[in-house]
């Protein structure tokens, strides 16, 4: 079997965006290398070669994924290696699954301006960041629904 082609150079700007806007380096261009890939999928050695990485740096990496829901682990059978793959609508399924941290978010922004003096300048933005997140609670499962729609017209 021939080596994976490396990263491309606008993947791993892709990465580094991800990365400025606070995804960890790492996870974030494993990602982007399974994003790329033929099939969406790579051993953790295809992954370290096309990275350029440690193998342990791409098993923090995958089960920083896994634990999001952006990657999956697939056996391969008459192989001890698994394959590292991406999920089908990957970014629907991770987005859907962010909902009860909204929820939880919210909550805990109402206790936190429950703590706060009345009519301050801090509970008023606390305020608005617990109605930030309940408004994308619910506009969550619409605005999913609208993508999915759009993706099946492809």
């Amino acid at each position: 079997m021939s080596e994976p082609a490396r990263m491309p150079d606008p993947a791993e700007g892709s990465a580094a965006v991800l990365a400025a806007a606070g995804f960890p380096k790492m996870p974030a261009r494993a990602l982007m290398a399974l994003v790329v890939s033929p099939d969406g999928a790579l051993t953790a050695a295809e992954l370290a070669y096309v990275l350029g990485v440690s193998p342990a740096a791409v098993s923090g990496a995958v089960r920083y994924l896994q634990t999001l829901g952006f990657v999956h682990r697939v056996s391969q059978p008459g192989s001890r290696r698994d394959r590292y793959a991406l999920p089908d609508n990957a970014w629907y399924m991770v987005t859907l699954r962010q909902n009860p941290v909204y929820e939880r978010l919210a909550d805990l922004a109402d206790a936190t301006a429950a703590a706060l003096p009345e009519d301050s300048a801090a509970r008023s933005r606390v305020d608005e960041m617990g109605r930030f997140y309940r408004f994308l609670m619910a506009r969550m499962p619409e605005l999913l629904d609208e993508w999915e729609a759009a993706r099946l017209e492809v």
